[in-house]
């Protein structure tokens, strides 16, 4: 039978071409005013993405020690939660919902960007911590119908994914700290993106390639259940099985073979095998050392999954991404190949100087280089979108 067709599919074949945004969701309307009036609902959904980015990072300044253009109490104790389900999670389940093809599957994005804001508004946190809670529900509910309409195991490991997301904002909304929530935060990112990887490079993988990162993905959440139950044997046997799964997803993913290719196909693969080694370094810290609940180690776990690998293989599959779930073209320009290289750079002075060397001007320099990679990556892109917009 035929796997379910999502935005990210597209790369099989290589980049989505300029003038055919949107053909991989089944929605395309076919004249440029169709495709301007049914990009802007979706459109909408991301700007409270945008605001929980934008956000996050104001508060990593603020973490970082420095001077934020925005200073409040509040916002170093949302900033996790702010980039992963504000941010990162309502992209995921943007992407979720269009390749479901209902209204009713935007109510997780919208959830969860309503979440993010409200963790900016003066309302209580309990208030803010539901909306999110009420979204990775929502978006759990959104591969129910995926599952039903192809029993397909890259939907089950997406969907294993937003269980543990729903379980982070279970455990938040019942006063679990942020670092206790860290492996439930990981795991949500890690089992996303290994279930698109197995969609995307199906062939590469092999026949037996579903039924192995089931049993690895739930090999994972058992460790992360077992690192909130059992935390110094619960996080080792959570570091076991993260290096288990990206010790066979990486040798095995197409990108291996085609980083020796050109344009976009390289520029895709070098931050997919860049995000597997992050994703290693967070999955030895764990195996060597136990749990990390503050200091130099949590930060290195935080942004080695979080930077270096989930905002990694965000930029690797934006051109693709993009035209597919919001039918705006990106086309690829060797420029963005600069946010990519400086943000792996940044993150290996802020973690390998900074935090392993324990040389703070490094953390924080690593840190400031961290946010300009991002912002320029989401410039770039925006600049290459519209340039291609208005010239179409």
């Amino acid at each position: 039978m035929t796997p379910p067709t999502t935005p990210l599919m597209a790369a099989v074949a290589g980049p989505v071409p300029a003038g055919d945004p949107g053909t991989h969701t089944g929605t395309h309307t076919g004249t440029p005013l169709g495709r301007a009036r049914s990009c802007l609902p979706r459109a909408v959904f991301l700007l409270p993405a945008g605001i929980a980015m934008l956000a996050g990072l104001d508060a990593a300044l603020m973490l970082l020690g420095l001077a934020a253009p925005v200073s409040t109490r509040r916002l170093p104790d949302v900033h996790g939660m702010l980039m992963v389900l504000g941010f990162v999670g309502t992209l995921v389940s943007l992407e979720r919902a269009v390749a479901l093809h209902r209204r009713a599957g935007f109510l997780a994005p919208a959830l969860l960007g309503a979440g993010g804001l409200l963790l900016l508004s003066p309302l209580s946190l309990t208030v803010a911590r539901t909306a999110l809670l009420l979204g990775a529900a929502a978006l759990v509910g959104v591969y129910i119908p995926l599952w039903r309409r192809q029993r397909d195991d890259a939907v089950l490991i997406q969907a294993l994914g937003a269980v543990l997301a729903a379980g982070a904002a279970t455990l938040w909304l019942g006063g679990v700290a942020m670092p206790s929530l860290l492996p439930w935060l990981a795991g949500f990112i890690v089992l996303t993106i290994a279930g698109e990887r197995l969609e995307l490079a199906r062939l590469a993988l092999g026949p037996s390639a579903g039924r192995t990162l089931v049993l690895l993905s739930c090999a994972v959440m058992a460790g992360v259940a077992a690192s909130l139950l059992f935390p110094a044997p619960g996080t080792v046997l959570l570091g076991v099985a993260l290096m288990a799964l990206v010790g066979w997803l990486g040798p095995h993913d197409v990108a291996r073979r085609t980083i020796r290719t050109t344009g976009l196909t390289r520029f895709m693969a070098a931050g997919m095998l860049s995000g597997y080694v992050w994703l290693a370094v967070a999955a030895a810290i764990w195996l060597l050392g136990g749990p990390a609940l503050s200091g130099a180690r949590y930060d290195a776990v935080v942004h080695a999954v979080f930077l270096g690998f989930a905002i990694s293989m965000i930029m690797a599959h934006a051109p693709v991404i993009l035209p597919a779930v919001l039918r705006r073209p990106l086309p690829y320009h060797p420029l963005l190949l600069v946010p990519l290289v400086l943000l792996h750079l940044s993150l290996a002075l802020r973690l390998w100087v900074g935090d392993a060397l324990g040389v703070p001007a490094a953390w924080q320099v690593g840190g400031v280089l961290n946010i300009v990679a991002l912002l320029l990556f989401v410039v770039l892109a925006a600049h290459s979108s519209m340039r291609r917009s208005r010239s179409s």
